[in-house]
């Protein structure tokens, strides 16, 4: 078989001068320049040619080497096409079970636990899509195969977790990692806190007070919580003033944990009177501070109670035109009246005389 001879050095040489020719003409070999050179031995075939001061370029059919480009008619699209729903939605269920446990070896929950099972793909909301929910222990969802996001929460614990389901009947086990939490408080005495004026709050841990996340607010005595494993803060309420105690508790996976808090307070009961004893005096404003001046609290009656924690206190009681003033200390646990007499007034001599009735 023939084959095709190299291309002549002095050939290579001359046609890198038309790179940058326009396209659309052919110059025939007899216009490439020589510039009057002496072919080589590799240039066998070439004929010697002499030097060229222009180039002539060959005229080409009308037409000659376009390639015509049919029309072709695309209809419009929108800028933004939504996600379909999801194919795994459309095709047949199948049964996929689902369990919880408190920890790996443990036994599972029997019940109270929800189950939310969410497409992993956005919707147009911006949300992942709800494809299925349950109360309960162990339980069965009739779901399409496919990938999904499975969010189980028990109480106030939960964990979320992606599960790929295959079609065929599994079982999905989901570990909580959460204990229990049982809160109370007791007085300096060891009597406990009367249940119907104590509340607890339950934070999470963190190391600055701004950083904290509410877990739980006006939780009762004896009240169980459900939490993840962890640290929490719980702040323990005493009444609405100022007798509040924080502590810091940790909850362990598959143990519920009892604590109980100490408050270091008493119940008092303001009276503005005329003598030891005496009446208490109707229409009279109080207001109770400590001895830097910070108001704890202001209320209006003849029998005001707060629940204050031990500790100095200023009280002034205010009644008609007249202003009286007594300090007074909070001793843990000892719940007992406070008396102002009027023989206690700040202003001039003989106030009380105008005071009461």
């Amino acid at each position: 078989m023939a084959q095709s001879a190299p291309i002549p050095s002095f050939l290579d040489r001359s046609l890198r001068g038309f790179e940058d020719h326009p396209s659309g003409a052919y110059a025939s070999p007899s216009a490439i320049p020589g510039g009057g050179l002496v072919p080589t031995p590799d240039a066998v075939g070439v004929p010697r040619t002499g030097p060229l001061k222009t180039l002539n370029p060959i005229a080409l059919p009308e037409g000659f080497g376009k390639i015509p480009v049919p029309n072709i008619t695309v209809p419009g699209l929108p800028a933004y096409a939504p996600q379909p729903v999801p194919q795994l939605l459309e095709q047949p269920r199948r049964a996929l079970a689902l369990e919880a446990r408190l920890v790996e070896d443990g036994q599972a929950v029997p019940s109270g636990v929800v189950w939310r099972l969410f497409s992993p793909i956005p919707g147009s909301d911006g949300k992942l899509p709800l494809v299925a929910t349950a109360t309960g222990g162990a339980v069965t969802l009739d779901v399409a195969p496919g990938s999904y996001i499975l969010h189980a929460a028990y109480g106030r614990a939960g964990i979320t977790k992606r599960i790929n389901f295959t079609g065929l009947r599994t079982r999905e086990l989901v570990v909580l990692e959460c204990g229990g939490l049982k809160l109370n408080a007791v007085l300096a005495d060891h009597e406990p806190v009367p249940a119907d004026k104590l509340l607890f709050d339950v934070y999470t841990a963190a190391a600055n007070e701004r950083d904290r996340q509410m877990i739980a607010t006006g939780v009762t005595p004896g009240q169980t919580l459900r939490l993840n494993a962890g640290t929490y803060q719980v702040v323990s309420h005493y009444g609405s003033d100022n007798a509040v105690v924080r502590a810091d508790i940790r909850v362990e996976a598959g143990k519920l944990t009892e604590a109980t808090v100490e408050h270091h307070a008493a119940q008092l009961t303001f009276k503005l009177v005329r003598e030891e004893g005496g009446e208490a005096i109707a229409d009279t404003a109080w207001s109770v501070s400590t001895p830097s001046g910070d108001v704890i609290r202001e209320s209006v009656g003849a029998f005001p109670s707060m629940i204050l924690a031990e500790g100095d206190y200023v009280v002034v009681a205010r009644n008609k035109d007249h202003v009286y003033q007594r300090e007074f200390e909070v001793v843990s646990s000892a719940n007992t009246d406070v008396e102002v007499m009027t023989s206690d007034a700040l202003g001039a001599p003989g106030a009380e005389e105008g005071s009461g009735d």
